[in-house]
């Protein structure tokens, strides 16, 4: 496609030595910043995410989780680390109903496990990483004591969640201004964050997960009832780990995804349906490829609400969710003419809406890939603000249920089903595209929408990024929908028999770099729906 210069809209981004997209630019200048001055994709990434986590406050920061897939340059591997975190100890159904605790609220301190997001990056940094963690953090900690403008879109969020944050006596007096969020062009300081990433940076993950301000996340929690203790935090000091990355084969391609406690598995459904079907003639942008994949998404969100959840403790199917054979009773089950009514019994979902995640990808010159994701869950997490350390804690734990029985029940040490997930593109034992769409349940569908935008249709990156987008939200039955999405195509879709609402605020954001090896080109791309860009050098 060529794109119209006369609508809005931003060309792919080109490069030959090195690129970032991320989600907030002076992220995406650090990333750059930090490969000319010798560091590698992992380095970059590490150095982009800890300034997200100050400048994109509700999305992010390192009170959350985070995933990464890595593939060195030359090595035809593809590595995975999961940096969510654990249960407290003493969590169970039953301790939970003694306190009278009948179901899990998104702002309670019983949903907010231990973050485990500084684990991650301490492990990725010492295995593959160039530059000391205490470089890393230098420009997140000068973002935090000098300030950042806010964003658009941040500022946006932010004014979402602000009675979330004035539900919390800290939150409130430290994320607020004059009891209203922050507007556009505020320049946001956090003196408090500062001095807890410059413990990081001299103490390394000790300086989070021990000593004062493990403390004081810990005096935080259980003043609000939390069962957390300073021993669960210490032992999350190593609570990252490497995994084996599960993977499909795709259009010539493998995809790559982290295995459960993450939802990349579904990515992996969505794709193995989906390329049984002739490609629409009518293109990306039609009701008889929308239909497809809406339906599609119906049945392998019916199976994560099932089956996902910590393979440590729950055997979670992923060989038998993903066989061929079974991929395409399903797609057998998708019919051109009419929405399914009633979904083959698997299991139902009570999960909430839309989160908060920040995504971003870098590629070095010695093409290094690194697709990596990090989350506080929902904005600003719980809104549970741990003051003396400035840590915003997540509220992953809302992903359990108090259901005992259920694959996904809270348990101690466990971790629940996450949605947050870093894709990975290899071709031929190299990686072509680190990629990834934020915007909590709908990541699966995001990514799979992106990949089929671009390997199927031929949309260039940024054009496959930018593509109007829709999801049948499990939470609510709807097909929720973007606004640029044509009036003629929601039409044919509600005469098939979906019901479609238009969202406020659209669906995700996401960032891609492809790899042309053969000219020596990265062409990234990075979501309008953010504040951020791609840059290449």
């Amino acid at each position: 496609m060529k794109r119209d210069f006369h609508a809005p809209g931003r060309s792919a981004v080109y490069g030959t030595r090195g690129m970032a997209a991320t989600s907030m630019p002076i992220a995406t200048f650090t990333a750059l910043e930090m490969l000319q001055r010798g560091g590698n994709a992992l380095d970059a990434a590490i150095a982009a995410v800890a300034v997200l986590g100050v400048v994109e406050p509700q999305s992010t920061g390192i009170g959350g989780d985070c995933f990464c897939l890595y593939a060195p340059a030359g090595t035809g591997r593809v590595i995975a680390m999961n940096g969510s975190g654990r249960a407290p100890a003493a969590s169970t159904p039953e301790a939970l109903r003694s306190r009278q605790v009948g179901t899990l609220e998104p702002t309670s301190a019983h949903v907010v496990t231990i973050p485990t997001a500084v684990s991650g990056w301490e492990l990725l940094n010492k295995t593959y990483g160039r530059k000391e963690l205490d470089e890393l953090l230098r420009p997140a900690i000068r973002c935090a004591e000098e300030g950042w403008p806010v964003h658009a879109r941040v500022a946006a969020d932010w004014a979402t969640a602000a009675g979330k944050l004035r539900g919390n006596e800290a939150s409130a007096r430290r994320f607020l201004v004059d009891g209203e969020a922050p507007r556009i062009g505020h320049r946001f300081v956090q003196p408090e964050l500062g001095r807890t990433l410059r413990a990081i940076g001299t103490k390394g993950a000790r300086g989070f997960y021990e000593g004062e301000v493990a403390a004081d996340m810990v005096a935080t929690l259980r003043a609000l009832g939390g069962l957390h203790t300073e021993e669960d935090f210490a032992r999350s000091l190593r609570g990252a780990e490497f995994v084996e990355p599960i993977k499909t084969a795709w259009r010539g391609m493998e995809v790559y995804q982290c295995p459960p406690n993450g939802s990349g598995l579904h990515v992996l459904q969505l794709l193995g349906i989906l390329e049984g079907f002739e490609t629409p003639e009518a293109g990306p942008i039609s009701a008889e490829r929308y239909h497809r994949h809406i339906e599609a998404a119906r049945l392998a969100y019916r199976d994560r609400d099932a089956f996902l959840a910590d393979p440590a403790q729950v055997d979670v199917p992923v060989e038998a969710l993903t066989d061929p054979a079974y991929l395409a009773a399903l797609r057998g089950l998708i019919s051109d003419e009419r929405a399914m009514k009633l979904l083959p019994p698997a299991g139902g979902s009570d999960l909430a809406k839309h989160k908060d995640t920040v995504y971003l990808c870098v590629v070095d010159e010695e093409g290094n890939a690194c697709s990596f994701i990090n989350s506080l869950f929902e904005s600003f997490g719980s809104g549970i603000l741990a003051e003396k350390s400035g840590v915003m804690l997540h509220n992953r734990g809302y992903g359990f249920r108090l259901q005992e029985g259920h694959p996904n029940c809270i348990a101690p040490d466990k971790r629940p089903m996450h949605t947050i997930i870093p894709g990975m593109v290899m071709k031929d034992g190299e990686a072509i595209m680190p990629y990834g769409v934020m915007g909590g349940h709908f990541q699966p569908m995001g990514q799979t929408l992106f990949l089929t935008n671009h390997f199927e249709f031929g949309l260039d990156v940024q054009e496959a990024i930018d593509c109007p987008r829709l999801f049948p939200s499990p939470a609510k039955g709807v097909v929720e929908v973007e606004r640029n999405i044509p009036s003629t195509v929601l039409d044919r879709l509600s005469r098939l028999g979906h019901e479609v609402a238009l969202i406020d605020k659209p669906h995700g954001g996401g960032q891609a770099i492809f790899i042309d090896r053969k000219a020596g080109l990265l062409v990234g791309g990075s979501d309008p729906r953010k504040d951020g860009c791609a840059l290449g050098f």
